[in-house]
């Protein structure tokens, strides 16, 4: 069953630049993609349209069954309780603590009240320290996020998305300000989620060979165009389409390294 369906979608800013143009693809329950393709190619602006943090300028976004750009301010906010989003540079409150972002994520569910004083009940608490504990943050719960390495911060992103109980994951570049070591953690961990808990995940990654190991299938976009969709055995002529000139200095393998 598809649970995202992606149709026609384009994106213009401005008169002159065109970042999605007809984009169209549908993504099952529990697969994880990998959408690859130069800088500027289109990407982040491809999954920010997903959820509607941008608008795009035509096409339609299906996702669980319902029309995104039908949705008034209350039912989006609703329907991004199913979307977990997680970020490159993790998009945390630096000066509170990991538990405390992690219950970030649960104000999609909260009055606007509730959120101000960060009311949170027992049951949300627990989930979110059994969350910190599935990614190996137990010795940070208490730590001010600003204390924390680049990996650890991400992880804390994976865990606020997690406790919104989402439906699908989507990953904008999770990896790219990381070294090699933290980058191997952090995909192991997103390709767990969807493996054994069946959250469809949606990857933005610039790093071929990080594709290749951990995607079920493969999206390459190049100048807002889908130029290649199917799985992850990519040949030389297939990665040239996506990259162009760029190909042979962004095959990577994990954490950045060149492939050999």
């Amino acid at each position: 069953m598809n649970l995202l369906e992606v149709t026609n979608l384009s994106k213009q800013y401005g008169h002159d630049l065109l970042a999605l143009q007809n984009i169209s693809f549908s993504v099952q329950n529990g697969e994880f993609v990998a959408v690859i393709g130069p800088s500027g190619a289109g990407k982040s602006t491809l999954l920010r349209c997903i959820n509607r943090m941008i608008d795009p300028t035509d096409g339609e976004v299906v996702f669980d069954g319902v029309q995104m750009s039908k949705l008034k301010k209350n039912e989006l906010r609703m329907q991004r309780r199913k979307i977990g989003m997680i970020f490159q540079h993790y998009n945390l409150v630096s000066r509170l603590t990991v538990i405390e972002n992690v219950l970030h994520g649960r104000l999609g569910y909260k009055s606007t009240f509730a959120g101000i004083v960060s009311h949170y009940g027992k049951d949300e608490k627990k989930q979110a320290f059994e969350i910190i504990e599935m990614l190996g943050l137990t010795e940070q719960v208490y730590k001010r996020c600003d204390q924390l390495s680049g990996g650890q911060k991400q992880r804390v992103g994976i865990a606020r998305a997690l406790i919104q109980n989402p439906r699908m994951m989507l990953c904008d570049e999770p990896i790219a300000s990381l070294d090699p070591s933290a980058s191997k953690v952090i995909m192991d961990y997103l390709r767990n989620i969807s493996t054994k808990l069946g959250i469809t995940c949606l990857v933005n990654l610039h790093q071929v060979d990080v594709a290749l190991n951990y995607a079920d299938r493969i999206i390459g976009v190049n100048k807002g165009k889908i130029v290649y969709d199917g799985p992850p055995n990519l040949t030389p002529e297939e990665v040239y389409m996506i990259y162009g000139s760029a190909a042979g200095d962004l095959i990577f393998d994990v954490g950045g390294q060149h492939a050999s």
